[in-house]
């Protein structure tokens, strides 16, 4: 009963609070970010993207199975 009661206080209040302000995109006196230049120029960058996805699934192999059953120390 605890619970629904905090969770029905979180959802009222974050329904009575106002949103945050958006951060306006030039906030830096009229000068672009490296980003904004990036996604204004039009290049794609399709192969880098898929480069770097290729890199990310290969850490997938530092990935080592464990036998630890949450109450051992699991060896280093």
């Amino acid at each position: 009963m605890r619970i629904r009661w905090t969770a029905a206080f979180l959802v009222a209040a974050a329904l009575a609070s106002t949103p945050a302000p958006a951060q306006s995109p030039n906030d830096k006196g009229g000068i672009p970010t490296e980003t904004q230049e990036r996604q204004h120029s039009g290049k794609s960058d399709l192969v880098w993207n898929l480069l770097g996805l290729f890199g990310l699934l290969g850490l997938t192999g530092f990935w080592r199975s464990s036998d630890n059953d949450g109450y051992t120390n699991d060896p280093i």
